[in-house]
């Protein structure tokens, strides 16, 4: 049986934590390939809200396995709080929870490293969520960071401590110290937890069960325009967020692989630096924002705003090979009579394009818009996608054709029964 992904297609936060809650009763395991506690994946059902950083957003159903793979960066300490509050609210994790030996340790020095590095740029800030994730992926391409695996050898607080000394080597070129004593203690006490924990060669768990015919639903985390290769650059994170890092954040063969998931918003939001096309700097983007509680579920910060971007969403699209296409928060236009949708940017000289340029173009592109009617019906009521207003069938139609995949999902609202399958 095949390996089917879910990715992101915008900058992130577009609900994938919720469509792999609905999706997962349908898979035997859900595997996370890439990042770490900078994703905040929040699902919605019986009344309560759920915010998962590394833990699998299929952790909610007890018969499915979750997967923690090697590309995961992996802050022991925030793991320790997340599954504490699974306990708090009676999830039982100990049996179907699987973490990667590979898995690479956000250490303590790897967050004030972060957070070093990112006041050094001053008015050029990357956006970075402070949690380590980029100079701890920077160990890993440098061979010289620690993997979940060595904290069950007997020296790993001798490696802990050459690798606090090479941190505080490089705070130094700043002119900084690392000021991390404080924090140790609870780091190590959360090393202790994690050794008691199911730590494995998860390859080969994923590839026995390939073998034997489960189904498998790899959980991607922020989005394609993040993407370290594709993504705007530098503006991005650290990791391969499009389908063919499942392949090497999970240790599948491409082979393996057979639908792509691919989740969009019915708009568009950015957190953190980088050009954004689209982007809504007037009360009709702050208008978005409330409507769609668009604060970043790990930072708490405000997200940036703006129309949908199509020729973005081509790339994203192209990239990933989606065969179909999931729409998140179709409920938060409601109360537009007219959205708009891009269709095209005006470069600098005065040319058309649906390609995305070079992110360091995007700067000076000029998005073209089509209105598109809405549809001022309260969606949030609707619970079988036939009933949908006509102006919103209207939108999906003109949706998939200029993006060429089927829209089979459409989200109406934050709770899991308000995911809608045409």
């Amino acid at each position: 049986m095949p390996v089917d992904v879910l990715v992101g297609l915008q900058w992130g936060d577009e609900g994938k934590g919720k469509i792999v809650d609905v999706l997962a009763p349908t898979y035997d395991a859900v595997a996370r390939f890439q990042g770490g506690p900078n994703a905040g994946h929040t699902l919605t059902f019986d009344g309560l809200k759920h915010v998962l950083h590394q833990v699998p957003s299929g952790i909610f159903h007890p018969h499915i396995l979750n997967i923690v793979g090697n590309g995961v960066v992996l802050d022991p300490v925030v793991f320790r709080g997340e599954l504490q509050k699974l306990t708090d609210r009676g999830v039982d994790w100990s049996k179907n929870l699987y973490i990667s030996k590979k898995a690479q340790l956000i250490l303590p020095s790897h967050r004030a490293l972060d957070r070093i590095s990112e006041e050094a740029r001053g008015n050029t800030k990357i956006g970075s969520t402070l949690k380590g994730i980029g100079p701890t992926y920077s160990d890993k391409i440098g061979r010289v960071g620690l993997r979940v695996s060595h904290i069950l050898l007997p020296d790993f607080q001798e490696r802990y401590q050459e690798a606090v000394a090479h941190h505080a080597s490089i705070a130094s070129h700043y002119n900084k110290e690392l000021e991390i004593a404080e924090f140790e203690a609870d780091f190590f006490s959360a090393v202790e937890f994690l050794r008691g924990l199911q730590l494995i060669d998860t390859e080969y768990l994923l590839n026995d069960l390939l073998s034997k015919g489960k189904r498998i639903l790899a959980e991607g985390a922020q989005g394609s325009l993040l993407d370290i290769d594709f993504g705007t650059y530098p503006y991005v994170t650290s990791s391969s967020t499009i389908a063919a890092g499942a392949c090497t954040g999970l240790g599948i063969a491409p082979r393996h692989i057979d639908k792509v998931y691919g989740i969009t918003k019915a708009y568009c939001t950015r957190v953190g630096s980088g050009p954004f096309p689209t982007e809504l700097l007037d009360e009709v983007g702050e208008e978005i924002r409330q409507a769609g509680r668009e604060f970043g579920s790990t930072t708490g910060r405000p997200r940036r705003t703006g129309w949908i971007d199509l020729p973005a969403l081509r790339y994203a699209i192209m990239l990933n090979g989606v065969t179909e296409l999931h729409l998140m928060k179709a409920d938060v236009l409601d109360g537009f009579a007219e959205i708009q949708a891009c269709t095209h940017y005006r470069t600098a000289t005065g040319e058309s394009t649906t390609n995305l340029p070079d992110p360091g173009q995007l700067e000076t592109i000029t998005p073209e818009y089509q209105a598109i009617p809405g549809w001022n019906t309260d969606l949030t009521q609707v619970t079988d996608a036939a009933q949908f207003p006509q102006q919103l069938k209207d939108y999906l139609a003109f949706l998939e054709k200029e993006l060429q995949v089927p829209i089979r999902i459409v989200s109406v609202g934050p709770d899991r029964v308000s995911t809608l399958f045409r």
